[in-house]
């Protein structure tokens, strides 16, 4: 007798179009569009179903948090975020020299 032996590690963890609506309390057509807008990145299989990674979640939960608390337009949302995401890597940066000893714009 053979025994088969399905390890979680073989497939990457994704979440279906639905799955992520359910997890985010989206719509699926309000998340086709974000995705249609850039605002989400996805992964297509050869049916051109959409898949989502889990960090998309947190990606969302972000996206909401701009909307709601500065009452952005999603179109407005997507040059803030790659603001933020900028700042962040400038900041990271820094810390990198920082952490060096040089100076931090030199």
């Amino acid at each position: 007798m053979t025994t088969v032996t399905h390890y979680a590690l073989a497939r990457p963890y994704r979440l279906s179009l639905d799955s992520y609506g359910q997890a985010t309390g989206l719509h699926p057509e309000l998340v086709r569009r974000l995705v249609a807008m850039g605002l989400l990145e996805v992964t297509r299989d050869a049916q051109g179903r959409l898949w989502f990674d889990p960090s998309q979640v947190r990606e969302m939960a972000r996206i909401q948090r701009l909307r709601m608390g500065l009452n952005l337009s999603y179109s407005a949302i997507g040059l803030v975020v790659e603001l933020l995401d900028r700042i962040a890597e400038l900041e990271q940066a820094q810390r990198r020299i920082s952490r060096r000893g040089g100076a931090p714009w030199t």
